[in-house]
């Protein structure tokens, strides 16, 4: 089992010595979210709650993905990163594969784009980009992010991005993984179909068997049940992991898990606070050590 611990909302400031502390303590990486910005007012729902309202703050802090990475993977050396989730479809993907590759490349391979296709309209309004194709062109994204990050020259024709003869350095030494995240039908299929890994946004041990089902079955559909495929695990509620829940999600085919954040309160409407909005660093390092001390070390 490997585990990620959450850095969502975390003070910018801290990250690279969290990142410094988490490799250090055994953990298999940190795994963070992402925002462009929110609104004070959206009339977009919110999938992962019950009443469609977001379940926490408009001021919570999103660091930039990439940025964060780039400086965490400097202090580390084999701790990993990714996202869950990156707003892929916000973003033109020569973009995004400049900076994910440069930042797999420098950081010796130790990163993944962890993306969404997103809620938020407004996001997609200010950004000039069409909220309701958005899936169709996050599939097409990944077509070509992994064509320029092969090296050479190259060319694409497609529904939403034309280019001719272009040829992008630096290009990262291995194939950069892509975890979708979500829990719609379309993000599984997609996770199964384009994708190394599937990331949950909040499931129970007991949901956790239909969802690998399903996975199975898609990822048989598309004939890529032979290759690599990781599933990550939210556990809901935050207050049942423990040794035991993870065990079974081991046994069942999960391959991680991740931690939550030091402010639980964004996950469960502050029911269940964790260390609050904001926290020392020295909290933070006496979290992640319970959590290697309780956990990680008793499943290793």
């Amino acid at each position: 089992m490997k585990f990620w611990q959450s850095i969502s909302w975390t003070e910018a400031e801290q990250l690279t010595e969290i990142a410094r502390f988490a490799e250090q303590a055994g953990f298999h990486g940190v795994i963070n979210s992402e925002h462009l910005f929110l609104t004070r007012k959206t009339e977009s729902p919110y999938p992962y709650t019950a009443d469609g309202k977001m379940n926490h703050a408009l001021d919570y802090a999103y660091p930039d993905v990439w940025s964060s990475f780039a400086a965490m993977a400097a202090v580390t050396t084999t701790l990993k990163f990714t996202s869950s989730v990156y707003l892929l479809p916000l973003r033109n993907p020569l973009e995004v594969a400049k900076q994910a590759g440069t930042c797999a490349l420098i950081s010796g391979n130790r990163v993944s784009v962890g993306f969404g296709v997103g809620w938020q309209k407004e996001e997609f309004d200010q950004m000039g980009v069409d909220f309701h194709t958005r899936g169709k062109r996050t599939d097409e994204m990944i077509e070509v992010m992994r064509k320029v990050w092969q090296g050479g020259v190259v060319s694409h024709h497609g529904r939403f991005f034309n280019f001719d003869e272009i040829e992008m350095r630096p290009v990262p030494t291995q194939p950069v993984p892509f975890y979708c995240g979500g829990k719609s039908p379309a993000a599984l299929r997609r996770a199964a179909y384009l994708c190394d890994g599937y990331i949950g946004p909040g499931h129970t041990v007991d949901e956790a068997p239909a969802l690998l089902a399903e996975l199975k079955r898609l990822r048989q559909e598309a004939g890529r049940e032979h290759l690599p495929f990781e599933v990550i695990l939210i556990v809901m509620p935050v207050n049942a992991r423990g040794v035991d829940a993870f065990r079974r999600l081991e046994d069942m085919g999960v391959s991680g898990v991740t931690l939550p954040p030091f402010d639980t309160g964004g996950i469960d409407r502050n029911r269940s606070a964790g260390l609050g909005r904001s926290s020392t660093l020295d909290d933070k390092k006496r979290q992640m050590d319970h959590y290697a001390e309780t956990i990680i070390r008793r499943m290793h």
